[in-house]
Formats: structure tokens, sequence, C-alpha cells
């Protein structure tokens, strides 16, 4: 019976460990306690920074070695009394983290880069009347001169497929054909004047030589030029 209630009280009282455990700081700072050196007063105050490392495993720390040591140096001087009010008051962690030097240099940053920041917007805001400005001529530009440029040049564009298809190799041959028949309708004709003694044989010659060298020099031209298009 004695032993039922002495285990009992044992189960009720809470751990050292166990207390440390639960704390709301960084478990770097509890762990950077324990690694003060142990004196006879301060052996009850060090078990609180102790854990059982397969119950609560540590997690990675992203602080460097030289900026523990830092750390340290700044812990390894304070009373048992101190440390435990680090441990208890949020004011007093808040109050000393503040101090250290580490974290002065990453205020410090952070402080210059909202200026920087606010300093940018501050710029912006100056710029947005122009932005607006540029923005509206831009916006003018596009319904008009741009309408207007567009236009003109699908106009332009017209023309050089029109100058393209009327100077095609086929348009050529075909505007050399027609003037090949033509020159023979005109030889034709000037053979009727003689049949019908219209004109005499001087004239007739003279101009149904004409007409028949004209007309074979463009039947060797379109020849040629239908030879090398084939080819």
């Amino acid at each position: 019976m004695f032993k039922f209630w002495s285990s009992q009280e044992q189960q009720a009282e809470p751990r050292p460990q166990d207390a440390a455990s639960q704390s709301w700081y960084p478990q770097s700072v509890v762990s950077a306690n324990s690694s003060r050196p142990s004196t006879p007063g301060s052996s009850s105050s060090s078990s609180y920074s102790l854990q059982r490392p397969t119950e609560y495993p540590q997690t990675p720390s992203h602080v460097s070695p030289g900026e523990a040591a830092g750390v340290i140096a700044l812990l390894k001087d304070k009373s048992v009394d101190e440390l435990r009010k680090l441990l208890s008051d949020k004011d007093a962690y808040h109050q000393f983290l503040l101090s250290v030097d580490q974290v002065k240099i990453q205020n410090n940053i952070r402080d210059e880069l909202r200026k920087e920041t606010l300093q940018l917007a501050e710029q912006n805001l100056e710029k947005e009347p122009r932005i607006m400005e540029l923005r509206n001529q831009c916006k003018i530009i596009r319904t008009t001169e741009l309408a207007a440029a567009q236009e003109k040049l699908n106009e332009l564009n017209r023309q050089k497929e029109e100058l393209l298809k009327f100077y095609s190799p086929g348009s050529l041959l075909q505007k050399l054909q027609e003037a090949m028949n033509k020159t023979e309708e005109e030889s034709e004709a000037v053979h009727r004047q003689l049949l019908d003694t219209e004109i005499d044989i001087v004239s007739f010659v003279q101009k149904y030589k004409k007409l028949r060298t004209i007309y074979h020099q463009r039947a060797l031209i379109h020849l040629a030029a239908k030879t090398s298009s084939i080819g």
C-alpha cells in the first residue's frame, strides 16, 4: 500500500526535463544553457536544459559555429537567476536577443531594405502621372496614327501584289503572245489590202516586211522564255 501511494506521487511530480521541453523558447536557447559548465549552485538549474533524444529529437540548427560561440560567450557570464529569467520571461529573452550582434546586423539590413523599398515605392508613385500620360498617348496613336499607317501599308501591299502579278513570267508570256497575235492580224490585213488593190506593191513590201520582222522577234523571245521557264 505504501509503495502504491509513493509511486503515484512520483508520477504526479513534473520532471525537470519535461518542463524544459515544453518551454516556448527555441531548443537552441535551452540547449545553449546546458553548455555552461556545471557548478554546485547551478546543478539544479542546469538539469532543466537536459532533454531525452529518444523523445524530443533536436531540430537541425542553421546557426554557424561562430555565431553559436558568440551567443554562448554572452550566456556564460550570466547567473543562474538570469538564465532562468531568460527561459521564463519573454520580454527578457527578447531584449537579450536584440543585444546579440548578429541580430543587430540583420535588423539593420532589414531596416535598410525597408527604407530602400519605401523610396522605390515613392519614386514609382511620383512617376505614375507620367506613366498615365504616356499610356494615353499610346492609346491615341494606336487608335488614330496606327490605323492610318496600317491602312496605307495594306494599300502598298495590294499594289505590290498587283505589280508582281503583272510582271510575273506567266503574265509576260501571255502579253507577248497577245502582241504576236496582234502583229499577225496586222500582217494579214496588209496582205488583204494588197489583194484588194488598196495599196501598191512597194508599200505592201515595206509594211509587210516590218510587221513580219516584229512578229518573228516576238516569237523567238516567247519561245526562249517558255523554254527557260520549263527548264
